[in-house]
């Protein structure tokens, strides 16, 4: 009687709080909530009005104030999380009311009657109270509990899919496994496709908004990867519209995991599905593994065809997957698309997704034809793209559509196919491989490139685009590949490839800093111009001829940092050639300044940057070490084997000062026009420069001995002495650099003599005429003076 008495108080609290519960009460409706769930066990009588109770946190909350919704925040956070922890009950029906709860909390409904004195909640209260209250990691654990109950499976799932919305309850599923528990029921038997749909569009969710590498952390199991390649094997024959759609997301889902190493795509066989099924339609060889698959070209399988071609990419960044793309024909399947372009009215695909296929064909051939290179080299790859490549420049009519990502800047021209297989023939001979090398100059791959670059550079000349730039830069790149070793090959390249690569040096420095990628096409050409064109004289005598040291000083001039090494570089290389020095001689830059000038100042600004002691007037400070630098300063003495270089040895690679001399070494260090006082300073240091280095060499030899043991008498002497020629070189250096200031201070107060007397003579010159016409006056204006004179010439 006890028990029907409180069955009835409960029908009557629900039907008093039918239009809601307000703020206030839920501490005590939560307490209801928690004795009938003790008496569920012992009475399922009670399972009707408690979920009669849970049905009415469907509705919205009531408040008095505005005031109220944080006032009782944490009642109504606990009293929302309280209904995750029902789900323990053992009750379905329970369960089912939960879930549709929370379901109702995303689409509220405003009850027909509100209470007196009451208002509802704002919308997204109740939403805002379960990220809160965490109920999304309370019904994540509760899939364990409907593993082989449907209907409350997809009822858990359906409410997980609404909280998924979120950041914060995704965060909170994350920390409940729920990525690894999802994946895993991926498969569970359900006639309707809507568990997998719902489990799905969560992890999708999860993804977007939770931590990726957390949920990409938890699916990288191989329980979880075997889990998802059955399923998307199951939906991969599906006829229905939704069916590919769902085959799509799970093949995007797919592709993020492969994208992190250590994910075991090839051990669950899952890779291989995915590899025979993007060759397939072009290999058309049988395979058990796709049986029962049929390409209808509609647009979801022009989406999954692109996936397919992106997970390829991304499988072949793992070298152990180099078997699998060999054994299923993937360098074929992907060569399959080099070639013009069919016209309009063909089959299968339309003419913007052919285009838009081929493109993205050619850009994942750039990343698997590196790694399986002698199955490039026997489908004959190179003779492909030279022949494509051959087209791209021709004049037969095409029109890009340009509508894809690889499509980008390139409609109404064929410039992105062209720009794709250049780039494809670059990663293929930055192996630097003999036989690939070998194999594209016996074709005349040489002059064909020479005939791109030229075409490039003519059209960026009627409009620039970042398309354009990256082609001559990639050609660039690979001229310079072929022709870095054989002597045949530059002499070839400088018959039409010096006169190409003379106007990249002419190139407008302003353009550097817009943004284009001026700079990489200029490194290009100053790196094609090392590997094509120095150590072939015939090429030398060419470029040189064609005033291409010229060229090189107007860019050092400009002392631009990153080039100036580059520069110095090719100058050294080509200072060999008699006729360099000539040249660098004769050139005059701007305000008259000579190439020594030039190097001078490159000096004093290298030796600025490396903190080096000058005083004011640039001379020696320190006569021991007068070139060391503020970094070998700071080092500690540390021994090293005789076959490490020390760090005197190493600043001299990495700085200008070697090159500088170098360069010096061939103009002279005398006769030098151009040069001030200062100037002559500077290239006192830079004449002595190696004997200062030898100086600085020994000073580490003495440290690092003293630093392990005391040397003998003799050696100790030896050192020394070496040490006290190396400071009276710089005491003597210091020497004729003040000789230099004062012959120069000397000549200047000459030249202030000479002025002064200039001067002078111009003074008493404006003196003498001044009495002249004081004179002229007197005479004209006194007569009495006028009549002296005139007595004065009669007398005479």
């Amino acid at each position: 009687d006890f028990e029907k008495e409180q069955l009835k108080i409960l029908k009557k609290v629900v039907k008093h709080f039918e239009n809601g519960f307000p703020l206030e009460d839920l501490a005590h409706i939560s307490e209801i909530l928690n004795l009938c769930a003790e008496k569920i066990y012992e009475q399922e009588a009670f399972t009707e009005p408690l979920c009669e109770l849970i049905k009415l946190f469907g509705l919205p909350f009531q408040k008095r104030t505005s005031s109220d919704e944080l006032n009782y925040s944490i009642e109504a956070s606990k009293s929302i999380a309280l209904l995750g922890f029902l789900m323990n009950l053992p009750s379905s029906q329970v369960k089912i009311q939960i879930c549709k709860t929370i379901v109702s909390f995303y689409n509220m409904d405003l009850p027909g009657k509100l209470l007196s004195g009451y208002q509802p909640t704002s919308p997204n209260y109740k939403i805002k109270m379960a990220e809160r209250g965490g109920i999304a990691e309370y019904l994540v654990y509760s899939l364990a509990l409907v593993e082989n109950q449907l209907t409350e499976m997809l009822w858990v799932l359906k409410a997980l899919q609404h909280l998924s919305t979120s950041e914060i309850s995704c965060g909170q599923m994350v920390k409940a496994q729920a990525a690894s528990r999802l994946c895993l029921c991926l498969n569970d038997a359900d006639p309707s496709g809507q568990l997998l749909f719902h489990s799905s569009d969560i992890l999708w969710n999860l993804l977007e908004k939770a931590s990726k590498e957390e949920v990409i952390y938890q699916l990288r199991s191989l329980e979880c990867v075997h889990a998802l390649k059955e399923a998307f094997v199951d939906l991969m024959c599906g006829y229905r519209h939704c069916d590919h759609q769902l085959r799509n997301d799970l093949l995007v889902i797919a592709t993020l995991i492969a994208e992190y190493s250590a994910v075991p795509m090839i051990e669950s066989g899952f890779a291989e599905i995915l590899i025979v099924l993007a060759t397939c339609t072009e290999v058309k060889l049988p395979n058990p593994l796709v049986k029962g698959f049929k390409l209808t070209y509609s647009y979801e399988d022009f989406e999954m065809k692109k996936l397919l071609f992106n997970i390829i990419g991304i499988l072949s960044k793992d070298p152990s997957s180099a078997q699998l793309l060999t054994e299923n024909h993937v360098i074929p399947a992907l060569l399959y698309y080099v070639k013009k372009n069919p016209k309009p009215g063909f089959p299968d695909w339309s003419v913007a997704q052919y285009e838009e296929l081929q493109l993205h064909a050619i850009a994942v051939l750039a990343s698997v034809a590196p790694l399986l290179l002698d199955k490039y080299l026997s489908c004959q790859g190179n003779t492909l793209l030279l022949v494509f490549l051959e087209w791209c420049v021709s004049q037969d009519p095409f029109f890009g559509r340009g509508n894809s990502f690889h499509g980008t800047g390139g409609r109404g021209t064929k410039l992105t196919q062209l720009c794709y297989s250049v780039r494809v023939l670059r990663s293929v001979v930055a192996l630097y491989d003999d036989a690939v090398t070998t194999n594209l100059c016996d074709q005349g791959a040489i002059s064909q490139l020479l005939d791109i670059l030229k075409y490039a550079a003519d059209k960026f000349k009627e409009k620039e685009s970042n398309v354009l730039l990256e082609i001559q830069t990639d050609v660039l790149f690979i001229l310079s590949i072929l022709c870095e070793s054989d002597d045949n090959r530059k002499e070839f390249f400088s018959c039409e490839g010096i006169s190409i690569l003379i106007p990249f040096l002419k190139m407008d420095t302003r353009s550097f800093y817009c943004g284009l990628g001026y700079n990489y096409l200029l490194l290009s050409a100053l790196d094609c111009l090392r590997s094509c064109v120095i150590g072939c004289y015939i090429a030398e005598d060419t470029f040189i001829e064609k005033q291409g040291i010229f060229l090189l000083l107007d860019l050092l001039s400009l002392q631009e940092k990153n080039l100036s090494n580059l520069i110095l570089g090719l100058l050294v290389e080509f200072s060999d050639n008699a006729k360099t020095i000539l040249h660098m001689n004769i050139w005059r830059g701007k305000r008259g300044q000579t190439a020594a000038k030039v190097l001078i100042q490159l000096w004093r600004q290298e030796e600025m940057d490396l903190g080096v002691k000058r005083d004011q007037y640039g001379k020696i400070v320190d006569c021991k070490r007068p070139v060391i630098t503020s970094f070998q300063k700071q080092q500690k003495v540390i021994p090293v084997p005789a076959s490490c270089p020390s760090i005197s040895i190493m600043e001299i690679s990495e700085s200008l000062r070697a090159k500088i001399y170098s360069i010096f070494c061939k103009l002279g260090f005398e006769y030098l026009p151009g040069l001030s006082a200062k100037d002559v300073v500077t290239l006192a240091i830079i004449q002595h420069f190696i004997d200062f280095k030898v100086g600085e060499v020994w000073s580490e030899i003495s440290a690092e001995i003293k630093e392990e043991f005391r040397p003998v008498t003799a050696d100790e002497r030896a050192l020394k002495l070496i040490s006290k020629v190396s400071e009276n070189t710089g005491r003597m250096v210091a020497a004729l650099q003040t000789e230099a200031l004062e012959k120069q201070h000397r000549k200047e107060i000459q030249e202030e003599k000479k002025t002064y007397q200039k001067i002078k003579a111009t003074h008493t010159q404006k003196e003498m005429i001044n009495k002249s016409w004081e004179n002229f006056l007197a005479r004209t204006s006194n007569y009495e003076e006028l009549k002296v004179r005139n007595l004065m010439k009669q007398e005479i």
